[in-house]
C-alpha cells in the first residue's frame, strides 16, 4: 500500500487551520460509498466516529460550507502523534491521522533527540488500545528513539557493578557443596578420575546470565543507531557513547532473548535499564496503535534549561516548578490548592516569573482568531497572577512561547494608576532548536540586567521604584 493511501491528513503541531479538505474530494478517495447530495451529514459522521481518538491526539475538526461546498479542516494542539480513522460510510478503517513535530530538520525526531539529551530527560509516547495503524511503523517514534532511551540508561547501570550468583558445575578435588554423585559413578573406576568430583558452586560475578542479556540489547541498539536509519547528527553525537560502552562490555558475550525478566529485588538503574530492554526486544512485534507525545512537556523543560543557564552566569537562582499553596479553612472541589509557575527567576530581592506555553501564537501573528485571543488572555491573566507575588511595585514576568526563529522580548506594560504599580510582561518566542540556546541566552542576560538596574538601588539589598 502506498504512503497516500495510508495517511488521511498529515499536518504539523500548533497548526491554527489546516488546509482545507474538500467534501467531494473526500468521498472520491474515502468515503466512496456516501451520498454525494448530503456530505456535510457525513463530515459530521465522520467526526463523531473519531471523535475520541481526535481528542486524544489535541485536534480539533470542523466544518465549513454546507451542501456539497462542505470541506474539513482541523486545529492541531501541542501532542504529536498518529491514529487510525474510520469511514462513515461504511465504518471500516481507511487511513491515518498524522500529526508532526513542528521541525525544520530533514527528519522528525532528530530535533527532539538532540534536546532530550541536552535535557538529560526522556519523554516517553503514550499509547492507547485502538486499531492498528494503517500506516503500520512509518508513522509510529522509530527504533533509534527508544535506542538512544536505552544507551542513557546502560551508561548509569555500568557506573555501578551489578554482581549476581551464578550456579555453575565445576570439578574439584574435594566432595564440597553440592556433589551429582550419579556423574560421579559413571567414571570413578578409573583410579586418575577417583578425586574428581562434580559439584555445584554459587560464584559471586558480573558475568552472568542477565547482563549477556542486556548486551544483546545492547548489540541491537548499536546496529540501529549507526545505521542509515538514524540521522547523521545523532550518529555523530552518539558513537564515543557506544565505543565507551562497547569498551565496558567487551568481556560480556551476548545472550539472545525474547525477554528480559524484571524481579522486584533489582535497583532502580537495573530495573529501568531492563524494561527500556524489553521496549527494544517487542518494538517490532508489537503492532502500531494510536500513540502521542505531548511536546509541552520538552518545551518547558527547554525554557527552564536555558533559564538555568542564564541564571549562573548572573549569580542568580532559578525555581523550578515552584508552588504557592494556599491556606483555607476548607476547600470546594473544583478549588486549585496551589499554583506552580514554571520558573522563578531570583537574584536577591528581584524576582522574574517564567511562564512556558507551547501555544501557536507567534506562529500566526496577523491571525484574527478569536481562539487565539482567548488563550493569550487566559496566557496573560496567569502570568500576572504569579508576578503579584513580587514585593517590587515594577512586576516583570516572561510569557515563552515557540517560535519559527528567535524573537526579540516584546513588552507589555500593563500600569494602576491608582497606586501607579507596574507590571510589565515580556513575550519571548523560542525555538525549539538546540542551536538557539547560545543566542538566546544572550539576548535574556542584556534583558535581565536591565530590568535588574531598573529595580535595585546600588549599594542596597531593597528594591525600590524607579525614579
Amino acid at each position: 500500500m502506498s504512503k497516500s493511501l495510508e495517511v488521511f491528513d498529515e499536518i504539523f503541531c500548533l497548526t491554527e487551520k489546516s488546509k482545507l479538505l474538500n467534501g467531494i474530494d473526500l468521498k472520491k478517495k474515502w468515503f466512496k460509498s456516501a451520498d454525494l447530495r448530503v456530505i456535510g451529514q457525513y463530515l459530521q459522521k465522520f467526526i463523531s466516529y473519531n471523535n475520541d481518538l481526535f481528542k486524544f491526539i489535541g485536534v480539533q475538526p470542523s466544518i465549513e460550507g454546507t451542501d456539497q461546498n462542505t470541506s474539513l479542516s482541523f486545529r492541531s494542539s501541542s501532542f504529536i502523534g498518529s491514529i487510525p480513522l474510520r469511514s462513515p460510510d461504511t465504518g471500516k478503517q481507511i487511513g491515518d491521522f498524522v500529526v508532526m513535530p513542528r521541525f525544520t530538520g530533514s527528519d522528525r525526531f532528530q530535533d527532539y533527540i538532540e534536546i532530550l539529551n541536552l535535557l538529560g530527560t526522556a519523554i516517553s509516547p503514550e499509547v492507547i488500545d485502538s486499531l492498528s495503524l494503517a500506516s503500520g511503523k512509518n508513522f509510529r517514534p522509530p527504533l533509534y528513539l527508544e535506542a538512544v532511551k536505552f544507551i542513557t540508561s546502560l551508561e548509569i547501570l555500568l557506573m555501578k557493578p551489578w554482581r549476581k550468583f551464578d550456579n555453575v558445575e565445576l570439578l574439584s578435588s574435594q566432595p564440597l557443596g553440592q556433589v551429582n554423585w550419579n556423574k560421579y559413578i559413571n567414571y570413578e573406576y578409573k583410579v586418575e578420575h577417583r578425586l574428581k568430583f562434580p559439584i555445584r558452586k554459587n560464584i559471586l560475578s558480573e558475568f552472568h546470565h542477565e547482563y549477556s542479556e542486556i548486551r544483546y540489547v545492547f548489540d541491537i541498539c548499536k546496529i540501529e543507531l549507526l545505521s542509515s536509519n538514524t540521522p547523521q547528527r545523532i550518529k555523530n553525537a552518539l558513537r564515543s557513547r557506544l565505543s565507551f560502552i562497547e569498551e565496558k562490555l567487551y568481556l560480556h558475550k551476548p545472550k539472545s532473548c525474547n525477554s528480559i525478566l524484571i524481579k522486584s529485588s533489582d535497583n532502580p538503574s537495573i530495573k529501568i535499564c531492563k524494561e527500556q530492554a524489553n521496549k527494544i526486544l517487542k518494538y517490532k512485534l508489537v503492532d502500531s496503535t494510536a500513540w502521542r507525545v505531548d511536546f509541552s512537556d520538552v518545551f518547558e523543560k527547554f525554557v527552564q534549561y536555558i533559564f538555568k543557564e542564564v541564571a549562573k552566569e548572573m549569580g542568580g537562582k532559578l525555581f523550578s516548578n515552584f508552588k504557592f499553596h494556599s491556606k483555607t479553612s476548607y476547600h470546594y472541589p473544583w478549588e486549585l490548592k496551589h499554583i506552580e509557575p514554571d520558573a522563578i527567576y531570583q537574584k536577591n530581592d528581584f524576582l522574574v516569573f517564567i511562564d512556558a506555553k507551547y501555544k501557536s501564537n507567534l506562529y500566526n501573528k496577523d491571525s484574527k482568531s478569536e481562539k487565539l485571543k482567548e488563550d493569550h488572555r487566559h496566557d496573560l491573566h496567569q502570568i500576572m497572577a504569579y508576578s503579584s507575588f513580587s514585593k517590587t511595585d515594577l512586576k516583570y514576568g516572561f510569557l515563552c512561547y515557540p517560535s519559527d526563529k528567535l524573537e526579540p522580548p516584546k513588552k507589555i506594560i500593563y500600569r494602576n494608576g491608582i497606586n501607579e504599580v507596574t507590571n510589565t510582561v515580556l513575550i519571548l518566542g523560542i525555538p525549539l532548536k538546540k542551536d538557539s540556546i547560545n543566542e538566546a541566552k544572550r539576548m535574556l542576560t542584556n534583558e535581565l540586567n536591565y530590568i535588574e538596574r531598573r529595580t535595585t538601588v546600588p549599594n542596597s539589598g531593597l528594591a525600590k521604584v524607579a525614579v
